[in-house]
């Protein structure tokens, strides 16, 4: 019996071990993946602006290899046309970090394509567009911003709410369909330049905050290995004494 109890034990140790190295190194992992994402992402908003690519590519690019590419357009803003995509915060913009909405809508290029922007943040009490400047009605204007993808919907991410205008997650395509925009691009466009007019809703530079907290949370993970293999090897050896 002692030694069943002893196997018993060792077994179910041994494998909290795995689980917990296993966890200590996936966590390393996810450093190493973090640490890359945010060098590519930094050297990407650190190139100059390039033209947005022409419709006819469109379809084949990819977030691994375009996301945060700064570029510049000639695009005309839809009048009376936007859809609330509401924050809590950002890791790219250190000027939003309170609640609030994005504001997105859409523009027209010269070849009729419809391109879905992000035109800055509104606290929650400017979300209704009588609380604030109305936009520019200078017809075609030069933007420049930076290209980005669908967000992930969370396992916790609330539903969207197209009755009232609030959607939970930033995908370009998916609010055209529900707005009636037609068939926009599969990226939307974070506005940098120019203004809006009053600084509502409010652009600026996206910068990298990623945190990068992996390395902490694998120490954890081998520290609780070491401190399960001592509290073993203690109770092994007072078990083995006392036969």
């Amino acid at each position: 019996m002692a030694r069943r109890g002893v196997l018993d034990a060792t077994v179910t140790v041994a494998a909290g071990l795995a689980i917990l190295v296993g966890l200590g190194v996936w966590q390393l992992d996810r450093r190493a993946w973090k640490e890359d994402l945010i060098a590519r992402t930094a050297a990407r908003l650190n190139t100059k602006s390039e033209n947005l690519p022409p419709r006819v590519q469109w379809d084949k690019l990819t977030a691994a290899e375009s996301e945060f590419q700064r570029v510049e357009f000639p695009a005309e803003l839809i009048p009376d046309q936007e859809a609330l995509v509401y924050t809590a915060g950002s890791a790219f913009r250190p000027d939003v970090s309170g609640a609030g909405y994005w504001v997105l809508a859409p523009v027209r290029l010269a070849g009729g394509s419809v391109v879905v922007i992000n035109r800055g943040f509104v606290p929650l009490e400017r979300r209704d567009p009588a609380n604030r400047p109305a936009p520019s009605s200078a017809g075609v204007t030069e933007f420049t911003g930076v290209l980005r993808w669908p967000d992930a919907r969370g396992l916790f991410t609330p539903a969207d709410e197209p009755a009232r205008n609030v959607w939970y997650v930033r995908d370009a395509k998916l609010i055209a369909a529900a707005k009636g925009w037609g068939d926009v691009a599969p990226f939307l466009v974070d506005q940098e330049a120019p203004q809006n007019p009053g600084g509502v809703p409010r652009v600026g530079p996206l910068s990298v905050r990623l945190s990068n907290n992996h390395l902490q949370y694998a120490l954890t993970w081998f520290g609780l290995a070491l401190g399960l293999a001592g509290i073993y090897v203690t109770w092994l050896v007072t078990r083995l004494r006392r036969y």
